[in-house]
């Protein structure tokens, strides 16, 4: 088993504690064996690889919890996926999978478009990329965030992954089908979206009812959790009524549902970077950027201040590029008034503990696997330092390097 040490660093370790300064982080195979101070950590074996990161800091690898791998940001048109086969669509996922991991990004969770079988691709190291959790589709009512109907007649619903049902039992049928996919997520939109042709963000999308029984679907079949597109006020009640476990967006909280969401122990991803520049996915979604994404960024600090447990997720690949990811932690701290260790705990234990993967990731702990990430600087004073690329000096991945921009001798 190869042991590696990261030494001469600060460690901050993703609980949301002070930095420790003088810090030591053992990796042994794909598990990390030691992070603390250098005073306590193991002597290092001869044969351990020691690195000296020259007074820099270490970070859990960092979440994006909701992105979107099938679209291609400010590179090309959502209109293009029409115009090549399925085939190469899947060819597109390589660079944008890669960039995103050397941003120091070592899980998503994509929330509509790509299937089980990228998210295994990575797993099994066919493909370079960040750990992926999929949700495959997007349900939604006719009419909805996820009906990409056009007045020609034509219809790009199926193309970026929506289903649409009306009721509560086609939505169980859908949800099963999902589950028996494989899926690790189920995405409903109550509300409807920037986006979509045909809706307001502040029109009602799927029924508290309908949400609830997603929720039940998914628990009886696998302990799966539903993330709720919610925009708008009637959507973003139906969604925390209905029991999802993370509001995406949630623009138009209010304080009550704050209370709510806090007492269910709900998630909110507020999705903050895809605000700073218009929607152009559709030509409606110009004008409705906009009002809602002015409304995002005034909301986000009275959520904070609730005590709702915040996560980072970006929409990227709609708005934002892939692997602009880690820019939403200094948004964080700009628009939510967190300080920036509140805001890399989001992106990393909060994040965690939303994908049910926090017994394994999201924390710098003995046993751990080793998904690690050195930032130049000191993000606990500056937490814009993570949003630039240009700092992210080495991403390591289950104990092995994918990112050496510090071309440290590892």
């Amino acid at each position: 088993m190869t042991t590696t040490v990261l030494h001469n660093a600060r460690l901050i370790d993703g609980n949301g504690g002070d930095p420790i300064d003088d810090a030591v982080l053992v990796i042994d195979g794909d598990k990390i064996a030691y992070a603390g101070p250098a005073s306590g950590a193991p002597a290092a074996d001869d044969s351990a690889t020691k690195v000296d990161l020259g007074g820099n800091t270490i970070c859990p690898g960092f979440f994006d919890v909701h992105v979107h791998l099938s679209l291609p940001g400010t590179k090309g048109s959502p209109v293009m996926a029409a115009m090549v086969p399925p085939s190469y669509r899947y060819f597109q996922l390589i660079a944008r999978l890669k960039t995103t991991l050397e941003a120091g990004v070592t899980t998503v969770r994509d929330l509509m478009g790509v299937d089980v079988g990228v998210r295994d691709a990575v797993a099994h190291g066919l493909i370079e990329g960040p750990r992926v959790l999929v949700a495959d589709k997007m349900l939604s009512q006719t009419g909805g965030h996820a009906d990409f109907h056009i007045p020609s007649g034509l219809s790009g619903t199926e193309l970026i992954g929506g289903v649409l049902v009306d009721t509560v039992d086609e939505a169980r049928v859908e949800a099963r089908k999902l589950c028996r996919e494989g899926v690790d997520v189920i995405k409903v939109a109550s509300s409807g979206g920037v986006s979509s042709p045909n809706d307001q963000p502040d029109y009602l999308g799927a029924r508290e009812e309908l949400v609830a029984a997603l929720v039940e679907e998914g628990h009886n079949y696998g302990d799966r959790p539903v993330a709720a597109h919610a925009i708008g006020l009637p959507g973003i009640e139906s969604a925390v009524n209905g029991g999802a476990r993370s509001i995406e967006h949630g623009y138009a909280l209010t304080d009550e549902l704050r209370k709510k969401m806090v007492e269910n122990g709900q998630f909110l991803v507020p999705t903050l970077l895809e605000t700073l520049k218009p929607d152009t996915a559709t030509p409606q979604a110009v004008a409705k950027s906009e009002k809602w994404h002015k409304i995002a960024q005034d909301s986000v600090r009275a959520s904070v201040e609730a005590g709702i447990k915040i996560c980072t997720g970006t929409d990227a690949g709609l708005v934002p590029d892939h692997g602009e990811n880690l820019g939403e932690v200094g948004l964080l701290v700009k628009f939510g008034g967190m300080t920036p260790l509140q805001a890399i705990t989001a992106a990393t234990k909060n994040s965690a503990e939303l994908c049910g993967l926090l017994d394994t990731l999201g924390t710098l702990e003995d046993g751990k696997i080793a998904d690690v990430v050195v930032v130049k600087g000191d993000p606990s004073q500056d937490a814009d330092l993570v949003g630039d690329n240009a700092n992210i000096l080495l991403v390591v991945k289950e104990g092995k390097v994918k990112s050496n921009r510090g071309s440290f001798a590892v």
